[in-house]
């Protein structure tokens, strides 16, 4: 038996990438300057819409340290392609989704504010930065397509061959037996609500250095990626025609990422392909207006939802119709955000018979949007959680009893929406959050906060989410276009130290000290003796990156299995050793015994075995340690949890403060809890941020940027918080050896709806549009008190 007491398994291990990132030693991508380094200035658009008259960049080649300005005309005649969308969304009526090109400098047209007209190069940044203020673009003005609620109908056409700004009409569900149970319902509950568009703000904005190396005509691309394996396979084999073996994408610290950084870029792309018409490498970090711009924006739904119930209580269906904005193209897994990862997490914790959903996609001239931190999944659970809530009280029941009743009790579940939840209790994190949050006397505090002329508010939310993103076999059946598994190798030193190399990337996760955690537990060595590397195509055998909390469930569990291998053979080695059998050896505890007896040989002594093979059997072993393992699981995790937020709301001023923000998340296992407690606190943050702050603006007219900088777009700030009380229920994931589901995008997924049924029941309102400034909840609780 392992020694549980002495395993680093559950144990808050302090984070040792800390000690670099607190001290200044990290290496992100914009501190990479290569020899000969020169930079690289993108030309944006003015314009959301525009067509592109001319582009005369004479005088700005001519200014000073210019070296090359490349245009749209310069990679079409170099034949280069359009950036792929990594996911086939087919229509209701079976036609493909609209794939218009995606050019990786504007062609012939405009179509955001930001979109890229041209790449100037030249010695020192603030050279290029001048030359591209000199390139003379002329453009012809053109109606711009904003509103996502009726870009459908709009006259205006962003690509000239997608009539009515359709990327694709889509249903999920069975709509007949929707339709049929709710004509029968006691009580339909509607809500119309918009899931308002954020922009990511990672601490490092997008980055790049793209150098060419002519002695062997191959490339290395520094990035600051999630996903740097797919980064190079879409890049060289759908835009750029390279061999993958010619391109090194390398991902060093990247200062958070939150979905963001999991596509593929048109700025990297273009560095790429200009460092060997240059002959030196190109570096480019976007200015943090840049990154307002054009990093792929998240959200963006306007949505009618009902839900069905009979007089009891008991939910019969759920009926939902989605906008969802594209933006001007197809980002990498934009198709798949707003159907496969949001309409198959419409029953939540819900045993509802029927769900049918529509999403219908549309382009705008915005900046194109994507997955953002849960993606998809926040969505879904605020259309199910609202609708709880208001259901509730519609028929006057207690929210949590509602939830409760309606709860799915029985594992597996198949849902009427694709998926089959593995596990959970839901009753036990509710149960908890609300003892917790000590709801009982939530009745004392609200007439004491009238006393004083204030509104308080009660608001629960009980989210699901799928996660350990795979499997591959039912990602390829929903479109993707990409495997989902993950890669793992194990190198075990003749010393008894351990590289592994991961296919995950860590963007702050702290993956160095979760996964050597795990496998020092498994090989029963001291932590310390694992050295964790990732980040790089050029050491990594393969991977698919870091999202939808997929690291350890998938990445981890391929790790495992390379340690398996290695234990298997090291079982052989210590055969050898111990003159016995092979299936005679157990391993347990660092040390290779012979069973029933107390021969033994530690895992070091073997490690080097296998490099120093004297009187090796070198024709039944071959001398070395060195695994690697490939993991595609059978099905998705299924984190869940239940939150309840309570608020005060001081009508005269609108300012709304956070008194009380309980979490209970089901993770499964936990490898490292003191690591998952700041995933959660991080993610809670970002949720409410949206609920509270948070929003995208666009002049609908004009498709100018409102919100361009920190002066506009308004981040939570510590002060905005509460100190957020987390606590656990575990129920192992069935299908991983290590028994965990993830933990990284729970808190944004499971806040918003809390914080705005919380909100809702403080001013008496049916519903609230986020972000929930100040200036709405001062008009909402003046119609309140009127």
């Amino acid at each position: 038996m392992t020694d549980m007491a002495n395993s680093p398994i559950g144990k808050p291990v302090l984070r040792r990438e800390d000690k670099r990132f607190l001290t200044g030693a990290g290496q992100y991508t914009d501190d990479v300057v290569l020899p000969g380094q020169t930079y690289g200035v993108f030309v944006r658009s003015p314009y959301a819409h525009a067509r592109i008259k001319s582009i005369d960049p004479g005088e700005a080649k001519r200014a000073p340290g210019v070296i090359a300005i490349f245009t749209g005309s310069d990679l079409a005649d170099a034949k280069v392609g359009g950036l792929p969308c990594g996911w086939l969304i087919h229509s209701k009526d079976g036609t493909p989704m609209k794939e218009p090109p995606h050019p990786v400098l504007a062609q012939g047209k405009v179509r955001y504010v930001g979109d890229q007209v041209a790449l100037v190069v030249a010695e020192t940044y603030w050279q290029a930065k001048d030359a591209a203020e000199r390139v003379d673009v002329q453009y012809e003005e053109l109606p711009a397509v904003v509103d996502t609620a009726v870009a459908a109908s709009a006259s205006a056409l962003v690509h000239d061959d997608v009539p009515g700004n359709t990327c694709y009409d889509w249903g999920h569900g069975n709509k007949d037996a929707v339709d049929a149970a709710f004509a029968k319902a006691a009580n339909v509950t509607r809500l119309e609500f918009v899931n308002n568009r954020l922009i990511p703000n990672a601490m490092e904005p997008r980055a790049a250095n793209a150098s060419y190396a002519r002695h062997d005509d191959s490339y290395t691309l520094y990035v600051a990626n999630q996903n740097p394996h797919v980064e190079r396979l879409l890049m060289s084999a759908f835009v750029l025609g390279l061999p993958e073996s010619k391109v090194r994408v390398i991902a060093p610290d990247v200062g958070g990422g939150f979905g963001s950084k999991i596509f593929l870029y048109a700025e990297e792309t273009a560095l790429v392909w200009a460092s060997k018409r240059v002959g030196r490498p190109i570096k480019w970090t976007a200015e943090r207006s840049e990154s307002f711009l054009t990093d792929a924006h998240g959200r963006d739904h306007v949505t009618t939802a009902e839900l069905a119930t009979d007089a009891a209580g008991n939910f019969l269906a759920m009926r939902v119709g989605t906008i969802a904005n594209m933006g001007a193209y197809l980002s990498t897994f934009a198709s798949s955000v707003p159907t496969i990862l949001y309409a198959t997490l419409l029953a939540g914790q819900y045993k509802t018979p029927a769900i049918y959903c529509e999403v219908k996609a549309v382009f705008t001239n915005t900046a194109p949007v994507d997955a953002y931190r849960g993606a998809g999944r926040p969505e879904a659970t605020y259309v199910v959680e609202r609708l709880v809530e208001q259901a509730a009280r519609d028929l006057k029941m207690d929210p949590a009893a509602l939830r409760r009743q309606n709860f799915i009790t029985e594992f597996p579940y198949a849902t009427p929406v694709g998926l089959t939840y593995d596990t959970g209790n839901y009753a036990a994190h509710l149960n908890k959050a609300i003892e917790m949050a000590d709801v009982a006397g939530f009745p004392a505090r609200r007439e004491a906060a009238k006393a004083r002329g204030k509104l308080r508010g009660l608001g629960y939310s009980c989210y699901i989410e799928a996660c350990g993103l795979a499997p591959s076999n039912i990602a390829g059946a929903l479109g993707a276009r990409a495997g989902l598994f993950e890669a793992g190798e194990v190198r075990v030193h003749p010393t008894g130290t351990v590289t592994v190399f991961t296919g995950s990337h860590s963007h702050g996760q702290g993956h160095e000290t979760t996964f050597a955690q795990v496998v020092a537990a498994r090989l029963g060595i001291p932590a310390d003796n694992v050295e964790i590397v990732h980040g790089d195509t050029g050491r990594i055998p393969f991977g698919m990156g870091t999202y939808g909390s997929r690291s350890l469930a998938v990445g981890g569990t391929a790790i495992v299995k390379a340690v398996d291998k290695v234990i298997a053979k090291g079982k052989k080695i210590a055969a050898h050793l111990l003159e016995a059998a092979d299936t005679d050896i157990e391993f347990d505890n660092g040390e290779f015994k012979v069973a029933g007896t107390d021969r033994k040989v530690p895992f070091g002594q073997v490690a080097l075995t296998a490099y120093v093979p004297h009187n090796y059997p070198l024709d039944k072993l071959e001398p070395g340690l060195n695994e690697n393992a490939f993991y595609d699981p059978t099905n998705f995790t299924y984190p869940a949890g239940s939150y309840v937020c309570e608020v005060e709301v001081d009508p005269e001023t609108g300012r709304t403060t956070v008194e009380s923000f309980v979490a209970v998340d089901d993770f499964g296992n936990l490898v490292n809890p003191m690591i998952v407690e700041g995933q959660v606190h991080g993610g809670l943050a970002q949720g409410l941020g949206q609920a509270m702050l948070e929003g995208c603006i666009y002049d609908q007219q004009s498709g100018q940027l409102l919100t361009g900088s920190y002066m506009d777009y308004a981040m939570p700030r510590a002060s905005d918080l509460p100190s957020f009380k987390v606590s656990n229920v575990v129920t192992p994931c069935t299908h991983n050896p290590l028994g965990v589901k993830g933990c990284g995008e729970a808190g944004a997924i499971g806040s918003p709806p809390a914080y705005i049924n919380a909100l809702t029941d403080a001013l008496g309102v049916r519903d609230l549009a986020m972000p929930a400034t100040p200036e709405r909840v001062w008009q909402a609780a003046a119609r309140h008190l009127t």
